[in-house]
């Protein structure tokens, strides 16, 4: 058996070079017949290569359909990733124009604040700073902030502080870097105020209310509401005719006034320099006076 195979092998390997060697003339002859045949016979040629072809039509359809499916699902993959790519851009994109959003708005409310300075400019003003209100009392007894400008910049106890819309209330207390203001509203709060149509005097008193009050008016003022108030300038506090606000009500001899700033809605304060240091010495400013002292005039101004 062993001879018998050898045998076969050696007589296999002649035989493959044979063919291998008579294949390549073969298919050249092959062709140039067909060419031939072609040039001579077209009609036969065609119907040659339609058969073919119809033969090899669903042969090729069976393996073209698996193909697109790959492809198709290559294209689906290729397709996720770059969808997956363009969301997380635009996640970006869209948390970078938030952030400018934000900021847009911000400057938005800062310019309008700032606007709003500019629509009171009062006369005989000697200099002013703007200042940002970064703090506020907010207890029941205190009504007074704390702006972000100081005796570095300037500022002096018993300057005014205003809004765009009238007097907010006045400096009590000065730092290098802060300064606190006394609101109109505070307990401690006394303004020399005339009704602007009948002239009447009287004073702005607060009572921790939102709304304060009007002491020493005349039993008979004929004090209305809707009277325009406005600061008298006596005692050298502040210049005559700054706007404080209008009489919201007349109930029982009890006049309040509803300021015209919204001293609920405080950022921006313009502390304003009237020139009045000689006027009034700095001696003569109280500093406000304790929650405890506070709590005790509200109970004594209740009696009254």
């Amino acid at each position: 058996m062993r001879e018998r195979s050898g045998s076969v092998t050696r007589l296999t390997v002649p035989v493959r070079a044979a063919a291998q060697r008579v294949a390549f003339p073969f298919l050249v002859v092959l062709s140039v017949a067909l060419i031939v045949l072609g040039k001579a016979d077209i009609v036969l040629i065609e119907r040659v290569r339609t058969g073919v072809s119809d033969a090899v039509a669903p042969i090729l359809g069976a393996l073209s359909r698996p193909l697109a499916t790959v492809a198709a699902g290559v294209q689906r993959v290729e397709d996720h990733f770059g969808i997956y790519g363009e969301n997380e851009r635009l996640r970006e994109e869209n948390a970078r124009l938030l952030q400018w959003q934000e900021v847009a708005r911000r400057l938005e409310t800062e310019n309008a604040g700032l606007r709003a300075l500019l629509n009171f400019n009062p006369e005989g003003v000697k200099g002013f700073l703007t200042g940002r209100v970064i703090a506020n009392s907010g207890g029941a007894f205190l009504r007074n902030v704390l702006v972000d400008v100081g005796a570095r910049e300037g500022v002096e106890r018993g300057q005014a502080a205003i809004t765009g819309e009238g007097i907010v209330g006045r400096v009590t207390e000065v730092g290098e870097r802060a300064s606190r203001v006394l609101l109109v509203t505070d307990l401690n709060s006394r303004i020399p105020v005339v009704l602007d149509l009948s002239r009447e005097r009287a004073v702005l008193a607060g009572d921790n209310t939102s709304r304060p009050r009007l002491l020493y008016l005349p039993p008979k003022s004929g004090v209305k509401v809707g009277d325009r108030v406005v600061t008298s300038g006596s005692g050298g506090i502040f210049p005559p005719g700054l706007p404080v606000g209008v009489v919201a009500s007349v109930d029982g001899g009890v006049v309040r006034i509803e300021p015209y700033a919204s001293l609920s809605r405080l950022e921006y304060l313009r502390i304003v320099d009237f020139g009045l240091n000689g006027v009034l010495p700095q001696s003569s400013i109280p500093p406000p006076r304790s929650p405890r002292q506070s709590r005790r005039s509200q109970v004594e101004a209740e009696g009254q």
